[in-house]
């Protein structure tokens, strides 16, 4: 070969070869440094762009496995609360039940039994009001159907879980009636003699002298018992039941006979029942019973609204139209998977108790909230309603602990073996194989120490042309 000075070839070539070992064991040190393969695109493009893709898929599986603890957490909260409820419900009814064994119960017997029931009732309210996680109420309803009305006849106590968002109209085509007799003769005088008036079957003793007021506001002290309110109106002493509808009963007869210086009810024993509303919601005929209206068909289906009294007449309801109840659904929405609209949700009812128990056939009393036990009949009456109120609360516990189960738990379990397969998945394309990376590092490190070993010698060649210049 020739000899030359003035280009070395041999060390170019030499030179060009080190660099690239120098590259490829600089690569090798910041796979096996950082523990990646793909540190960026040029490294590889197109695993880049998967790469990419599922890491974001698996903080989003990371996020939705925490975001369905959280709701179990949830959800538990709420099944915890409803179960003290039931068992408030629970010892309610075994005070219902002592109340119905009448052949052993005096009045302060009932009055006691009546007395707790209160104040469980009181309880009740305060748990629906006040069971919360964090900031957001469970069991007020704001969880699940709300409704407003721009009548304020008109009062909204639930929704279903079939009801739809909406605004429907409201209208009473049958007035509810509460059970209600007017004395046949008018007061007008003191009472002449002393009287004994039954009502509902309890006594009450009228001393004489007694004016009309003194008359009503003497059966007015017994109202607890006789769930009787009494009132003066135009023409004598009226009497009219608390509750509405067909299952309201009054029943009076007086040990007098009526005149204008007695109660004026006389000897013969009379009677009377209410009527059950009848109307429409958003103009579909809804189920009546006392003074509330269900609708049982439509969007509206579910809906459970109560109607105020006739302003000028207690014992009737309002009648016509009776302005709209717009409804929204505000069920609990959870983001339990990694991707758009990955939700599940579920509707929370109130469980006041003025919304429990609502419109049970059979029993004059139209909630949990107006239950009596001051008598056997009332205590009867009672039972169904406490009996419908807790299957209510059965069936909540029902959905949620489905809803817990069936859906937040076996969605988190499944997305825990996606995240497990993803995670894998993503190693394969991005993570650094240290035995075979370890391979190729030492090789391009003896490449390299190789390659600067030639490069000397290549540089020296130059240097023989001198031994020809002496």
């Amino acid at each position: 070969m020739s000899l030359t000075i003035t280009n070395n070839v041999g060390a170019l070539n030499a030179r060009n070869n080190l660099n690239k070992s120098s590259n490829a064991l600089n690569k090798s040190i910041e796979r096996l440094s950082t523990g990646f393969k793909v540190n960026r695109g040029a490294d590889g493009p197109a695993a880049l762009v998967i790469s990419e893709k599922q890491r974001a898929q698996i903080a989003g599986l990371r996020t939705a496995i925490d975001n369905t603890e959280k709701a179990v957490a949830v959800v538990q909260t709420a099944e915890g609360a409803l179960n003290e409820i039931n068992s408030i419900l629970i010892k309610v009814r075994s005070l219902a039940l002592d109340s119905a064994n009448s052949g052993v119960n005096d009045a302060d017997a009932f009055a006691a039994n009546q007395a707790e029931i209160d104040n469980a009732l009181e309880t009740i309210n305060r748990i629906s009001a006040n069971t919360q996680f964090g900031e957001k109420s469970l069991l007020d309803g704001t969880a699940g159907v709300t409704g407003t009305t721009d009548d304020t006849d008109v009062t909204f106590l639930k929704g279903g879980s079939n009801t739809s968002d909406g605004t429907y109209t409201v209208e009473v085509t049958t007035q509810g009636e509460r059970a209600n007799i007017t004395a046949g003769t008018s007061q007008t005088g003191n009472l002449a003699a002393d009287e004994v008036l039954s009502v509902n079957g309890v006594s009450i003793t009228l001393n004489s002298g007694l004016s009309r007021a003194g008359v009503v506001a003497r059966i007015n002290e017994f109202t607890d018992q006789t769930g009787v309110v009494a009132e003066d109106v135009s023409g004598g002493t009226r009497l009219r039941s608390i509750e509405f509808g067909s299952d309201a009963e009054i029943e009076v007869v007086s040990d007098t006979a009526a005149a204008t210086t007695s109660s004026g009810f006389g000897t013969t024993l009379d009677s009377d029942q209410g009527v059950n509303i009848a109307g429409e919601i958003d103009g579909v005929a809804a189920s009546g019973k006392g003074d509330t209206l269900t609708s049982v068909s439509g969007s509206s289906k579910g809906t459970v609204v109560r109607i105020g009294d006739l302003a000028t007449d207690a014992v009737l309801t309002e009648d016509g139209a009776q302005g709209n109840v717009s409804i929204q659904n505000n069920a609990l929405v959870f983001q339990i998977g990694a991707n758009q609209n990955q939700t599940a949700q579920i509707s929370i009812q109130s469980v006041n108790a003025d919304a429990m128990g609502v419109a049970v056939t059979g029993s004059k009393f139209n909630s949990l909230n107006e239950i009596d036990v001051t008598s056997f009949d009332n205590a009867q009456d009672a039972l169904k309603v406490i009996d419908a109120s807790i299957d209510e609360l059965s069936n909540m516990r029902g959905e949620l602990g489905a809803f817990q189960s069936n859906t937040l738990e076996s969605i988190a379990n499944n997305m825990r073996s996606t995240l497990e397969n993803t995670v894998n998945a993503e190693s394969v394309i991005r993570d650094t194989d240290f035995a075979e990376e370890i391979s190729k590092f030492t090789n391009n490190q003896i490449l390299v120490q190789a390659g600067t070993s030639v490069l000397s010698s290549a540089n020296q060649t130059s240097q023989s042309v001198l031994s020809l210049l002496q």
